[in-house]
């Protein structure tokens, strides 16, 4: 009875450690791998994150450059857009002053043809008057030569004076200088041809001669016989 009591508990006994073998198994290994695989997706998942915000960050500067070429173009093209408004304002003025010139101006070739028939036709009326008597032709001739002048000034065409005037040389062309007691140095003593002007542009100067000033008497530049 004894050695089949015993029997019993030893079998007893073996079933029992045949029983925990696995769990004990499980305890020792289980855990672990359970605890490193959470480490590893802690771990992934903090390298994902990592990554994530690289790429943001790089898809952010990105941005920042392509946003800046574009605010470059975008002022150089706006730069481009005024530059050509004021070359077109400027165009559009310098042809609106052309056209206003060549409207005011557009006789000019003309007068510049008429103006030396004028000055032969003046010269044949101070001929007539130079003639003794007073008859029909010479009135004729200077009503036609009195149409002549308002002709010309209606036209915007004004004579240049320039008897006693100072020598202007926008106005008139000195032919000589002669010295002259009674005119002073640098003003006209005589014109020998009128000038013409068409409103502010100059059609023909006037031919003057301009005085020298008072003549410089020898006595001045003889040295005196005790020098």
């Amino acid at each position: 009875m004894n050695e089949a009591n015993e029997e019993k508990e030893f079998a007893a006994e073996k079933k029992l450690i045949d029983d925990t073998a696995p769990l004990e198994a499980a305890l020792k290994s289980g855990a672990p791998q359970e605890g490193n695989s959470e480490m590893r997706n802690v771990e992934t998942s903090t390298a994902s994150n990592e990554k994530s915000t690289g790429t943001k960050a790089t898809r952010f500067d990105e941005s920042e450059e392509e946003l800046a070429q574009i605010k470059a173009e975008l002022n150089k093209y706006k730069d481009i857009a005024l530059r050509s408004v004021a070359d077109l304002d400027n165009y559009r003025k310098r042809m609106a002053r052309e056209k206003d010139d060549a409207i005011r101006y557009a006789n000019a070739s003309f007068l510049e043809r008429l103006i030396p028939i004028l000055d032969n036709f003046e010269l044949g009326v101070q001929a007539a008057k130079a003639r003794e008597g007073q008859s029909a032709v010479q009135d004729g001739m200077m009503m036609v030569f009195k149409q002549l002048q308002d002709f010309l000034t209606s036209c915007g065409v004004e004579t240049i004076d320039a008897t006693g005037q100072h020598f202007d040389p926008n106005l008139h062309e000195a032919i000589a200088q002669e010295e002259n007691a009674d005119v002073a140095e640098g003003f006209v003593i005589r014109q020998l041809r009128k000038g013409y002007r068409l409103k502010d542009r100059l059609i023909r100067p006037a031919n003057v001669v301009v005085s020298k000033g008072t003549p410089v008497s020898e006595d001045a530049v003889t040295p005196s016989a005790g020098t």
